[in-house]
Order: structure tokens, then C-alpha cells, then sequence
């Protein structure tokens, strides 16, 4: 087998652009995916609380950069190795600690994905293909909420695309050392990706392996013996961490969400089987948050109300893509020249690969799953929507006669899908559900009239672009529109609020028996952490839900129309009123509500009660090294480190089970005077109920009513809402 040569530069109708053309058009996408990522940039506030929190300790001391540290003191790292975060550490050193600093990076990174998968796929399809799977990845609703915040996926997405630029110039090099250097590159990089969020990046492993073995040139041996030196290039570039942190000679964090404090037992557990698995498999964290986040597992997950919105809208023409490749391959076996010009076979193979290994882990993983991680399916999306394109103009060029139907059945069943998945909402801009249907029937009627007259083609290929992009351009510009301060943890996703996931404390509970054993979960919609969160939208069209538990409503999604009144109680609420908006409008929402207390489930301002006890603390704290511990978890003290310059820690790491600090340290930390209050929520926080009884953060709130004294509430102008702050001075023990 030969390896695969570039295709000439042209539209996906197989002309010539222009010269100036083609930048032009790219250029416009750019600035399309830089408006439509960074606009109002600095009203998304921190993104990511928890995220946003590390950036900040991380930017304290070199060790606390180097493993990622959540809290400033270096107690315990976030949950993923902390490549994501170095940018956002840069950036806030440049432009100062603000919220758009942090997002920024993250706008840039994902302008640049689109930019290297368009070089990509110039050199698999041509021009005009590019620059259409450039703008589908640009218009993708996901990928645009996901690039607005702080979480690892973008850099993710980047160094991914960047392995199947490289490797796409393997395969293209003659057989030799560029050829080497560049599968190596490849390699590389998603090792890179693996440094950034662990296994999620070598689920591309096996699309890149074939794709290397399907299309490069040389005997077997030579291509197998060239894949394993990439392969040994790819494990050190993955795992150079994990060893930095098994043989660190000095002190160092505890690796957040592990069991054991190390980075190995992350990969085999909570950021590996325990994904896929869920439970306790692989060492993981026993949550099973899957079907709660991003629904129930199964072959049709991608399809479902919280999923198919964000990612799936050209998933149908993505199918169509790969059979029209297999039977374009067939029909070439067989000396038929009627499919016209392929396309490398190489090409089909990284990107159908891609997309059917991502998505059927996605699809059946059982442990947690969100929406928001589809992302690192929309660059094998975008090529094999554009490469059907170029495949079926290529196609109906040479004379095949089933090219058209196959077009207009695709652009049917895709407008199908699309106005289903708009009527699943249908207060929420149900319109373009026919604005679709109408721009899908008149696409139909110009390729069938193309039959007699070739020339009505081209305008048939902008017809059902127009139309099958349409209502996911509509859900993407939803996001940008509707900017306003992100709510800490809540996982970004675009259009009406029913499309989001549920998160725990959020107006709604746990689900039954999560994270727990059998007899001792939650009851079935019971209340979240601590018994109560920030509020949630509910209904359709955005109508924002009440809050519970002392915290305030969150009012419509981004985007929301027919939004009602916001309401809050208790001394977070204060939601503003919410009115019904166009497209991209949102309702008011109460700022005080979105913080969350102790309690709650993440957040990023502190309400009236928590800086009393921020105050508190502070002014009896002097000469500690650790000004507050709060023990319910990195989500619940996220607001706390963001809002001071004194020393919090977070005990337990993310979800609060983690051993750090252990009862061990606590005592040798307040013997010592390095330590004197601990905040615990109300039974517990989150991490007692994920935990169980004999659980790290049961051990310590043992620990903390045999060996410390309750602070009264008032002292610091507290409430009797359970949560007790504990002084932990030698002097006020009481055991």
C-alpha cells in the first residue's frame, strides 16, 4: 500500500477557489469561533469554581504549580493533572487574578483547534472541505459553552486535533525519518492531551492506530515497527507526571480523588475504570453520576434530552458519511469509476474510528458523565460531515446516479432529527423548528431539480448547509447571547434549560442510593448537600425553579424565553425577575443564590454569613499557616479562596472522601498552631454522604467533636442552619 498524498487545494464541488478566497473564508470563521467563544467575556465571572480556585493556589509557590494544588497551603491537587490550569496561571499573572483572564486561554485554545483541524482536513479532502468542517466545528453548541469556561476540554481538544494534523503528515511523508518524526509528533501530543485529562485522550488511540496501519506506506513490519516508537513516544509523554509525583523527594499534595494519594491510582480509578465502570471499579470514588448528569447509559445516551442538543444534530449525517465511504471503497474494488475521486482511505479511518470508539464509550460508560464532554467528538463530526459532502459532489460529478437521492435522504433525515430535538422544548424558540423544515424541503427541491440542471448543484450544497446548520448556529449563538456569571459548578451547556444536567443541591436531589451503600443513600429526590443548594431552573422555556436550603433561585437558562418571576429564600436568595426574552435573552438571576453556602454545591461568591466567618476567623488567626479548613469538600471552600488572601483549605479534595488532611495531620497541625478553626456544614456536606461510615471525612468529623470546641453562632453572627464552626486551639479541646 502506498501512503496517502495531499489533496489539491479546491471546493467541496471539486473548483478551484479563487486565491484570495480561501483565506478570506477561513479568516472569517476565525473571527466567527473568536466571537462566538470570547464575547462578554468578562461577564462569565469565574467559570469553574473549583478550577478557578487552583488557578489562584497554583500561582503561589512552584510546587503548588507543578501538581496542581487546589488550596494555597498545598494540601490537596484538583482531580486531573494541572496542564489545563498552567495557561490560566499565565494569563492571570499577566492580566491580574479576574475571571475573563482565566477564560481566556480557553477561547484561544479552542479558536486554534478550529484553525489546525481546518489544515487538517486540507490535507485529507481539500479546501472547500476544510473550511466546512471548520465552520461546523465553530457552530457546535457544545463546543462553544465548553470554550466559555474552565474546565480541561478545550486544551483536550486541542492537543487532539494537533496528533491528527501531525499524523495526517506521517502518512503523507515518504516512508523514512520525517515520516517517523512526525507519527512521533503525533504521539506526542496525545500524550499531551492524556497530561490534560488523562485517559479521555488515549480513547483516540485505536482510531489513530488504524489510520497509521490503513494509509501509510512500507512493508507491515516497517509500519508496525514505526507505530510502536510512537506508541513508546505517546506513554512517556503521557506518564512522565505520574513518575514526578511516585518519586518526588520532598513533600507534596495529595492527588486529589485518588485513594491513595498517588497519580497512578487516578488513571486506574476515578479518571479511568471508575469512568467507565462506575462504583468502586479500578480504585475509583464509588459515585455513579452518570445517568444523573447526562442520562441513563446505552446506545441511544447521545440522543437523549440532555445530550442531543449539544453534539448530536449532523450524528445522522456522520452515519451516512462512513457507509457512503465503504460503499465508495466497494465500488473502486470493483473497477466502478461512478463514486468519482476518493478520498484517502486514511482519512475515513482516523475520523470514523474517532467518532464510533468516543462515542461508544460515551455512550455506555456508567460512571460520571457530562454533556460537555461530547466536545471531543465534534472534530470527527465536523470531517466526516464535510468529507460526505465533498464525497457526494465528487460522486454526482463521475455520473453516479444514486449521489443525489442519497444527498436529499441524508438532508431529510437530518432536518427530521433536528426539528425533533427542537419540539422536545418547544416553548423554547419552537420557531425553528419550521424555519428548518421549510429551508430542508427547499434544499431537497434544488438538488432534485439539479438532476436536469447541474448547474442548480452548488446552489443545492449552500441550500442544505444553511439548512442543517441552522439550528445548531441558533444553539450556539444561545450561549455568547446569554452571557452573565456562570453558576460554580454547573456543567456548561447551550440552549433551554431542560437541556442541561441536573446537578446535585441544584433544586433537586441525589440520585437514590448514589455513592452510598444500599439502605443508606438519599431518598429519591431529597435534598442536596447539606440539605440545600442554588436553585435550579425548571420547566421550559427557562422558568426559573425556587431555591431551597437558604439559597436563591437561578433564573432561565441563556437564551430562555417566557421566563417567570425569580424567587429566593432564606439569606442567599434575592433573585432577580426573569422576563420573556428573544433569542440570547436571559431572566434575572439572583447573584447572591448562585454563590452557594458551605453547604452547597460549589460557588463562587460568599454570602453574608460565610464573610462573617471569614472575618472571624482572620482576626483570630494570626500566626497560623491555615486560616480556615472546611470540610465538606474543594466545592464548598472555592468561594472562600477566591474572596481572600488568607489560607483555606478544602478538606477532602473535590467531593470531600479524600484522606487530606488526614487525622494524623490534623492533630500534628494543631499541635503545632498551624491550624485553629474547621468549618463543617451541616450533617456533613456532600462528602459524608459519599463517603459512609468508615469513610477519611467520617474519621475526621470523629476526629474534630472529641478534640475540638463548637464556636456559639453568635460570636460570629451565625445561624442555627447546622453548620458548626469548630475551634481547634489546644487550649479549648474538649477530650
Amino acid at each position: 500500500m502506498t501512503h496517502t498524498t495531499e489533496v489539491p487545494s479546491g471546493t467541496a464541488t471539486g473548483r478551484a477557489l479563487p486565491d484570495r478566497a480561501a483565506p478570506a473564508a477561513l479568516t472569517a470563521i476565525l473571527l466567527l469561533a473568536a466571537l462566538l467563544y470570547g464575547w462578554a467575556l468578562g461577564s462569565l465571572g469565574w467559570g469553574n469554581g473549583y478550577y478557578a480556585a487552583a488557578v489562584k493556589s497554583m500561582g503561589q509557590s512552584w510546587t503548588n504549580f507543578l501538581f496542581g494544588s487546589f488550596d494555597p497551603a498545598g494540601v490537596v491537587t484538583i482531580d486531573k493533572p494541572p496542564a489545563a490550569l498552567w495557561p490560566q496561571v499565565v494569563s492571570s499573572k499577566v492580566f491580574g487574578l479576574h475571571g475573563w483572564a482565566l477564560i481566556l486561554p480557553q477561547v484561544l485554545e479552542g479558536v486554534a483547534a478550529v484553525f489546525v483541524l481546518h489544515r487538517t482536513v486540507r490535507r485529507w479532502a481539500g479546501e472547500g472541505t476544510a473550511l466546512l468542517a471548520a465552520l461546523v466545528m465553530t457552530l457546535t453548541p457544545i463546543t462553544v459553552a465548553i470554550n466559555r469556561n474552565t474546565n480541561p476540554d478545550p486544551l483536550l481538544v486541542l492537543f487532539l486535533v494537533g496528533a491528527a494534523y501531525a499524523l495526517t503528515r506521517a502518512l503523507q511523508a515518504e516512508p523514512g525519518r520525517r515520516s517517523t518524526w512526525w507519527l512521533c509528533a503525533s504521539g506526542f501530543l496525545i500524550g499531551c492531551g492524556f497530561f490534560t485529562k488523562m485517559t479521555a485522550a488515549w480513547m483516540v488511540l485505536p482510531a489513530f492506530a488504524a489510520a497509521w496501519l490503513a494509509g501509510a506506506g512500507g512493508t507491515w513490519l516497517a509500519r508496525t515497527g514505526r507505530l510502536l516508537t510512537a506508541g513508546a513516544v505517546c506513554a512517556v509523554s503521557s506518564l512522565w507526571w505520574i513518575a514526578v509525583t511516585a518519586w518526588w523527594p520532598g513533600d507534596r499534595p495529595y492527588i486529589g480523588s485518588s485513594t491513595d494519594g498517588g497519580a497512578w491510582d487516578l488513571v486506574t480509578g476515578y479518571n479511568g475504570l471508575g469512568r467507565v465502570f462506575g462504583g468502586d471499579t479500578g480504585g475509583g470514588s464509588g459515585n455513579n453520576l452518570g445517568a444523573f448528569l447526562g442520562g441513563e447509559p446505552g446506545p441511544l445516551r447521545l440522543f437523549n434530552d440532555q445530550v442531543a442538543g449539544q453534539i448530536a444534530w449532523l450524528l445522522p449525517a456522520s452515519g451516512v458519511a462512513l457507509a457512503v465511504a465503504v460503499t465508495g471503497a466497494v465500488l473502486r474494488r470493483r473497477g466502478s469509476t461512478s463514486a468519482g475521486q476518493a478520498l484517502p482511505a486514511a482519512g475515513w479511518v482516523l475520523w470514523g474510528t474517532w467518532l464510533l470508539v468516543c462515542g461508544l464509550v460515551f455512550s455506555t460508560q456508567e460512571g460520571t458523565f457530562h454533556a460537555y464532554y461530547t466536545t471531543q467528538l465534534t472534530p470527527a463530526v465536523a470531517a466526516l460531515s464535510a468529507g460526505l459532502v465533498t464525497a457526494l459532489v465528487r460522486a454526482h460529478r463521475a455520473g453516479a446516479r444514486w449521489a443525489l437521492p442519497v444527498g436529499a435522504g441524508t438532508v431529510l433525515v437530518t432536518v427530521a432529527w433536528t426539528v425533533a430535538v427542537i419540539r422536545r422544548v418547544p416553548s423554547w424558540h419552537g420557531w425553528l423548528g419550521w424555519v428548518v423544515a421549510a429551508l430542508g424541503v427547499a434544499a431537497v427541491g434544488v438538488l432534485a431539480l439539479a438532476v436536469r440542471r447541474p448547474r442548480l448543484a452548488a446552489a443545492g450544497v449552500g441550500g442544505v448547509l444553511l439548512a442543517v446548520l441552522f439550528a445548531p448556529g441558533a444553539w450556539a449563538v444561545s450561549v455568547p447571547a446569554g452571557s452573565g456569571p456562570t453558576v460554580g459548578a454547573a456543567p456548561p451547556t447551550a440552549g433551554p434549560a431542560s437541556s442541561g444536567a441536573r446537578m446535585p443541591g441544584a433544586g433537586g436531589g441525589l440520585p437514590q442510593g448514589f455513592g452510598m451503600p444500599v439502605g443508606k443513600g438519599m431518598p429519591e429526590g431529597g435534598g442536596g448537600p447539606g440539605g440545600g443548594g442554588p436553585g435550579a431552573g425548571s420547566g421550559d422555556g427557562g422558568a426559573p425553579g425556587a431555591g431551597s436550603g437558604g439559597s436563591g433561585s437561578l433564573s432561565g437558562r441563556p437564551g430562555g424565553s417566557g421566563g417567570t418571576e425569580g424567587s429566593g429564600s432564606g439569606e442567599a436568595g434575592a433573585g432577580g425577575s426573569g422576563k420573556a426574552g428573544a433569542l440570547g435573552e436571559t431572566g434575572g438571576s439572583g447573584t447572591a443564590g448562585v454563590s452557594g453556602g458551605p453547604a452547597g454545591f460549589g460557588g463562587t461568591t460568599l454570602t453574608p454569613a460565610q464573610r462573617r466567618i471569614l472575618t472571624y476567623v482572620t482576626d483570630r488567626s494570626e500566626g497560623t499557616r491555615i486560616a480556615l479548613a472546611v470540610d465538606s469538600g474543594a466545592m464548598a471552600s472555592a468561594a472562600y479562596i477566591l474572596n481572600t488572601d488568607a489560607t483555606i483549605i478544602g478538606m477532602g479534595g473535590f467531593l470531600g472522601i479524600d484522606d487530606a488532611p488526614s487525622v494524623r495531620q490534623l492533630e500534628k497541625w494543631t499541635a503545632a498552631g498551624e491550624l485553629r478553626y474547621v468549618l463543617d456544614p451541616a450533617d456533613g456536606g456532600l462528602g459524608a454522604r459519599l463517603g459512609g461510615e468508615d469513610s477519611p471525612v467520617a474519621e475526621r468529623s470523629k476526629w474534630l467533636t472529641a478534640h475540638c470546641a463548637v464556636v456559639p453562632p453568635r460570636e460570629y453572627g451565625g445561624s442555627a442552619d447546622g453548620t458548626t464552626l469548630y475551634d481547634c486551639a489546644p487550649r479549648t479541646r474538649t477530650g
